[in-house]
């Protein structure tokens, strides 16, 4: 699919969050599996990366730059800016004992830049995108930030500009002072609030919706059992689909998708993604993969063409939980 002026992406793209380990991925942390993990991105058509300096401060990043310097110029990347723990910023939240804080000003985005060159061991970033909006007490207006990074496209330093967990009346404010290319935003079966506003207006303006959490943090794989509780601390912890009840009610979804995974030859992992590709030629999903084997079982959903009345049904059957 096309994205900006002189972009061509996979449908999918590798988000590499739990590659970065950390207090929030207590359960993963293994180096060589996740660089053979983006390398093997390639192998199955994909070629887009997403990361950001906040997954792990830093730790993803790095990752991403040691696994793409042979074939750089084969990836297309997205990394982020707006969240530091070197500056003060309005704070964000606390990753173990360290804090997070929210800053989009151009000098503090300056800074960042420089730091995710370096990590990534590149001289150019594909896509920049602001990772979380600025509040106060360090609102920074939207017309700055992106007046910018309208700069750093022209000086080349960036292809393309990004925004992640955006309002739609965000994006309307984004797109006043320049090329808005896409956005990110929660978007599966079971997180559909984009569908009210933001993919509308991304369809009018030509605006790729990167959908993140296809599979509700994995509960739409069908590897999630129904007596499982989220470690304190995870990413998983107090998140409304977890809870015992909503769990067992999804569970109770899946298995009657499984007559659809029997007619696609497919797992509950590609259905779940195939969903969200068909719903409209603008929307990439973002899939979080942690080994070769898992991406490689993910990239199988670009294949699926979901019948209309499918995808319908679907639909349904999450609207009643």
């Amino acid at each position: 699919m096309k994205l900006g002026n002189n972009m061509t992406i996979s449908k999918i793209g590798l988000g590499t969050w739990a590659l970065g380990g950390g207090p929030a991925f207590q359960d993963y942390n293994n180096h060589s599996k996740s660089i053979q993990t983006i390398q093997e991105s390639l192998k199955q058509g994909i070629n887009l990366i997403d990361t950001a300096p906040g997954y792990n401060f830093g730790a993803s990043e790095k990752i991403v730059g040691e696994a793409i310097k042979e074939n750089r110029e084969k990836y297309t990347i997205i990394t982020k800016c707006g969240i530091t723990w070197e500056r003060e910023g309005a704070f964000f939240n606390k990753v173990g004992d360290r804090s997070l804080y929210k800053n989009l000003t151009p000098e503090s985005i300056s800074l960042e830049l420089f730091d995710s060159l370096k990590r990534l061991q590149t001289d150019y970033i594909d896509i920049y995108m602001t990772h979380w909006q600025s509040v106060e007490p360090f609102k920074t207006p939207i017309s700055e930030t992106m007046n910018y990074l309208m700069e750093l496209k022209e000086k080349g330093i960036i292809r393309g500009i990004g925004a992640a967990n955006v309002t739609a009346d965000d994006i309307r404010e984004y797109l006043k002072y320049g090329q808005l290319d896409i956005i990110q935003a929660k978007y599966s079966i079971l997180d559909r609030e984009v569908e009210e506003e933001i993919l509308p207006l991304c369809k009018e303006n030509n605006i790729v919706l990167q959908a993140y959490s296809p599979l509700a943090m994995g509960i739409l794989s069908g590897a999630v059992p129904r007596d499982y509780i989220a470690p304190k601390g995870s990413a998983r912890y107090g998140k409304k689909w977890f809870e015992p009840t909503n769990l067992n009610n999804v569970i109770d979804m899946l298995d009657a998708w499984k007559p659809l995974c029997d007619k696609y030859n497919c797992s509950l992992a590609n259905l779940a993604i195939a969903w969200v590709l068909a719903q409209g030629d603008n929307v990439n999903v973002l899939s979080g993969s942690t080994s070769p084997e898992e991406l490689i079982e993910n990239s199988k959903a670009m294949e699926i063409n979901l019948d209309p009345n499918d995808v319908s049904m679907m639909r349904t059957m999450a609207e009643k939980l």
